[in-house]
């Protein structure tokens, strides 16, 4: 089985590597269009801001390649917001695979922005998400994406926001499952043996 992981400008790329080594699953890392065509499984991780993310994968192609994909697509943290369709980081157009807006979280009183730690996550129905229901996994993000149809696990921060969705074969995690122990490790067996 081949996995590719998208390199691109964003950070956290080399820590989804090491947690993938852990589970004896060797990933390429790569920008080459073939190469991410050709993988069974491809995961598009991301630490950073969208606006300038954005405008990188579209000097690139990356983002008709990410659009254009059809065997199973895993979105992490901000990979996970260029998926949508407009984030409020830089009023940034994005992918428009999953259709939601990305969020900033309000500041008030009391309320750490970003929302850094530990969080718990509840499934909303089976698939590869059930395996993290009731769990707490690793959040670090001062953006959310709305509950909407396409949300498979909610929490909460100043209120409920969508911690994991799928549309078709694009999955995507709030969360940093690399970040998140055991039950993060769990959670990326799932999605490589879809």
């Amino acid at each position: 089985m081949k996995i590719v992981i998208i390199q691109y400008n964003a950070g956290n790329i080399q820590s989804v590597d090491f947690a993938l080594q852990r589970l004896g699953i060797d990933a390429e890392i790569t920008a080459d269009p073939d190469k991410i065509r050709k993988a069974d499984k491809v995961i598009f991780p991301g630490v950073g801001e969208a606006s300038g993310t954005m405008k990188y994968l579209k000097e690139n192609g990356l983002d008709k390649v990410i659009k254009s994909l059809e065997q199973p697509v895993l979105g992490i943290c901000l990979g996970m917001q260029l998926m949508c369709t407009y984030s409020e980081e830089g009023s940034s157009t994005c992918m428009d695979i999953l259709p939601a807006p990305v969020k900033k979280f309000s500041a008030k009183p009391g309320l750490k922005i970003p929302h850094m730690g530990w969080n718990k996550v509840e499934a909303l129905n089976q698939g590869i998400f059930s395996v993290l229901d009731q769990k707490y996994v690793y959040f670090v993000h001062s953006y959310y994406v709305p509950q909407n149809k396409h949300t498979k696990l909610t929490s909460n921060y100043d209120g409920t926001f969508s911690a994991a969705m799928q549309y078709k074969n694009f999955y995507g995690v709030q969360f940093h499952p690399e970040k998140s122990g055991e039950v993060g490790a769990q959670f990326l067996k799932e999605f490589i043996t879809l």
